[in-house]
């Protein structure tokens, strides 16, 4: 892990830029973290797939928040394909062919085979860059577990989940465009799970998202649906969120 960039923003976070090989990432410490302070707890930030410069301000308030008010770390890398990585020619063909599907001419309708051509691929590069990044974090003096997993790519989400023990619980934003095989993958989800909804989100089916919800084998899942568009959601979830991680992460009530 190779840090390009550093600067202490005025609420006492720290933010610095990194690469680890060729993945982009940023990670937010508080100002007063160091090796002889208590391990801070670390939560890993997922976006879609719009490139962490469009993305920054959206990340960039998430983890200010979490590592101000609750003291922990937070980080986020590049999705493959995405933002300033190299091109990935078949993402670049799924996307192209859902933005057919979804056009108004072809009346809406996203098959399950786009679906799968467009997620599971990612899923599958994606996922271990994640377990990499972990590897690495974990590594930094005044960084330690457990560790947490919110937002980004729901069938990211479900993946690690399932595979990366290291995680102990995630705080998912519901999406409809999820493959058949992440269902099934859901089941084998046992990790305590916070999943946001947005009821009136117009780019994502709403029965998809509670199916997924309702398959997830979690014995301790909470569904928070709250009324408007995709970007709607309100301030006081983010405090949700972080009450949330801060029990299963610190074992303190917030």
């Amino acid at each position: 892990m190779h840090f390009s960039s550093e600067q202490r923003l005025d609420d006492d976070v720290v933010e610095r830029e990194f690469t680890l090989g060729e993945i982009p990432g940023i990670l937010w410490t508080p100002a007063a973290l160091s090796p002889d302070s208590a391990p801070a707890p670390l939560i890993l930030i997922g976006h879609p797939p719009l490139g962490l410069g469009r993305m920054y301000p959206r990340l960039a308030g998430r983890a200010r928040h979490y590592v101000a008010e609750y003291g922990f770390a937070a980080a986020t890398i590049e999705l493959p394909g995405c933002g300033v990585r190299p091109r990935w020619a078949a993402a670049e063909q799924a996307r192209a062919d859902l933005r057919r599907a979804m056009a108004v001419e072809s009346g809406g309708a996203v098959g399950g085979e786009i679906i799968d051509a467009l997620i599971l691929p990612l899923v599958d590069r994606a996922v271990p860059e994640w377990q990499a990044a972990l590897d690495a974090l974990l590594a930094l003096p005044g960084i330690g577990g457990p560790v947490g997993y919110e937002g980004g790519v729901i069938s990211v989400g479900v993946r690690l989940a399932v595979v990366e023990p290291r995680i102990v619980a995630a705080g998912l934003f519901a999406g409809s465009l999820v493959p058949t095989a992440v269902f099934e993958e859901a089941r084998r989800v046992t990790i305590p799970l916070h999943v946001l909804l947005q009821w009136d989100d117009e780019g994502n089916d709403r029965q998809a998202a509670l199916d997924l919800f309702d398959a997830f084998g979690s014995r301790e899942k909470t569904l928070h649906a709250n009324l408007g568009g995709h970007t709607g959601v309100p301030q006081f979830e983010l405090d949700t969120g972080a009450r949330f991680f801060a029990r299963h992460l610190t074992g303190e009530p917030r």
